[in-house]
């Protein structure tokens, strides 16, 4: 099957096909917005770029022995572009043996956990994501007991495999969560 055309709208009603959870559903929201905006920077196709990130954990929740390897056979059925599946492997090398390579490989993989640590800072600040600055972020990535289940050194090799600079990663990540902050509720009026 050749690769089908990327439609946000299908990629979302799989989504809640397969993910009740909605934590784990903000969280594929989040990287969606943090892979896209790099696709902005880096000139490359947003929907496919979003695509890849949108549903990188598809599975998680239904077959976490398993993942990803089960929402890859899913995604390959429905004609997802092979760039899409590469990426999704490369997130979890240590599960797939498929180590980050192309750009978007190397974006989800820096931009998965890194999603998640910004998300967690939003929500103990009393201005959410408003204020928050990439100083901030970094002294929460200090303190392991934050966000326990962010693995830290998938946030640092992310970065290395971008070769970018941490601070700039960081406020890249939070503009590109504060263009979904609504949808996130990462917002101080959000929680009132």
């Amino acid at each position: 099957m050749g690769d089908m055309l990327v439609d946000r709208k299908a990629s979302i009603e799989l989504l809640e096909k397969w993910v009740q959870n909605l934590g784990l559903r903000k969280h594929m929201l989040a990287v969606e917005a943090a892979v896209r905006y790099y696709a902005r920077i880096y000139g490359e196709d947003q929907d496919v770029w979003g695509a890849a990130a949108l549903l990188h954990d598809l599975d998680w929740e239904k077959f976490p022995d398993e993942h990803p390897q089960v929402g890859l056979v899913e995604l390959e059925r429905l004609g997802y572009p092979s760039e899409v599946l590469q990426a999704i492997r490369a997130h979890a090398p240590e599960l797939t043996g498929t180590e980050p390579q192309t750009l978007l490989d190397k974006v989800l993989f820096a931009c998965d956990e890194l999603s998640g640590l910004v998300y967690a800072c939003c929500l103990v600040r009393p201005n959410g994501i408003d204020d928050l600055k990439p100083k901030s972020v970094v002294k929460k990535f200090k303190d392991k007991a934050f966000a326990a289940g962010v693995d830290r050194s998938q946030v640092s090799r992310g970065i290395e495999l971008l070769d970018i600079d941490r601070a700039e990663h960081i406020s890249n990540v939070i503009e590109a969560l504060k263009e979904i902050a609504e949808v996130l509720e990462i917002r101080a009026s959000d929680r009132s």
